[in-house]
């Protein structure tokens, strides 16, 4: 099945940088499949998961205002990998971060998430 892994979170202090890794892999036998889009999403504790950047397949760059000038969305269409450079973290910045993938089989477009790798940041 096609999984995406994070990687990279930890502790950090307020001003202090991390960077993650999304790896999606997919099984030998799903050969046709492509990842389109991707993103990252985060999860502070008592509210709902956001939007904190999008990339899709072409490179094309969203970023949610809060993050913007600070972090940095990346991907390495070769090893079907994203990447988020947060520098400057906040203490606002602390939540559980989450892979997003847009994963085309063939005609048909699953989405997939992954298990989430927690970022916490310090005054």
């Amino acid at each position: 099945q096609v999984q995406l892994v994070e990687s990279g979170g930890g502790l950090a202090q307020a001003g202090g940088s991390l960077r993650l890794s999304c790896a999606v892999s997919m099984p030998a036998n799903i050969i046709t499949s492509s990842v389109n889009d991707m993103a990252w999403y985060r999860q502070a504790p008592e509210k709902k998961r956001d939007l904190v950047a999008r990339i899709s397949s072409d490179g094309s760059i969203t970023y949610a205002e809060p993050v913007k000038g600070r972090f940095a969305i990346s991907r390495d269409n070769a090893r079907n990998t994203m990447y988020l450079q947060m520098n400057s973290l906040k203490p606002e910045d602390t939540a559980v971060y989450y892979c997003y993938s847009e994963v085309r089989h063939g005609v048909v477009q699953e989405d997939y998430w992954g298990q989430g790798t927690q970022v916490t940041v310090s005054s």
